[in-house]
């Protein structure tokens, strides 16, 4: 299988007053198409910046990030936000929906703020429904979601653009174990049955058994 994010040399320095505090340090990292990876590692280890910097959410203080090929620090900023809405799909811990909108409404604005026609996605928007289970909710709002049905709006939110990568920083940390288990279950099922490459950010050793492959970070560096 080919590589679809690679990072070379990836370091991550931040300042704070007069000191320098170096966040990554050389990571060099692979990770393959139709892979699903769980970073793991002790709180302030570097794992969620890790996962910023290859969505491109943040910049690297050096070294070199790689989205199928292609440079993340040779784009301009035009072509790197297009990388990111077109290729990459997040989802965060917090759900990140607006309450004054139904669950379609959520999902679909990324194409909205696309400038995209909205019509053409329907069928994309009934399947990805069918997907996540919540084809009968789809005129509720998020107040009337329990916190597992809105991760998974987030989650469809996510997959409207039909992304490649899927990126989760802490997934479940909201959760109760059940809707945990629900949410892994259904990261999985789009890994597998969607082909969909997933990296998640997880401190739950059972929550990265749902994946193929465990990255473990420690003090800024990959083991």
């Amino acid at each position: 299988m080919e590589s679809i994010i690679e990072t070379k040399d990836l370091c991550k320095t931040y300042k704070l007053g007069d000191l320098d505090v170096q966040v990554l340090k050389d990571i060099n990292l692979e990770v393959k198409k139709g892979e699903f990876a769980s970073i793991m590692g002790p709180s302030g280890s570097g794992k969620s910046t890790l996962l910023y910097l290859i969505g491109g959410l943040d910049r690297p203080t050096s070294g070199n990030i790689k989205i199928n090929g292609k440079d993340i620090s040779k784009m301009k900023d035009k072509q790197e936000s297009e990388m990111r809405r077109k290729d990459i799909g997040f989802v965060f811990q917090f759900y990140n929906l607006i309450p004054n909108l139904n669950i379609e409404e959520n999902i679909m604005l990324p194409i909205l703020l696309d400038g995209k026609r909205v019509k053409t996605y329907k069928d994309n928007l009934d399947k990805i429904l069918e997907i996540v289970g919540l084809s009968e909710r789809r005129k509720h709002t998020p107040r009337e979601l329990s916190g597992g049905q809105q991760q998974r709006v987030a989650i469809a939110r996510a997959l409207i653009n039909e992304p490649e990568i899927i990126l989760a920083d802490e997934p479940i940390g909201n959760l109760d174990s059940k809707s945990g288990t629900e949410i892994m279950e259904l990261f999985q099922k789009i890994n597998l049955e969607q082909n969909k490459t997933v990296v998640q950010v997880t401190h739950s050793m059972e929550a990265s058994q749902y994946g193929t492959r465990v990255i473990k970070v420690k003090d800024g560096k990959v083991y």
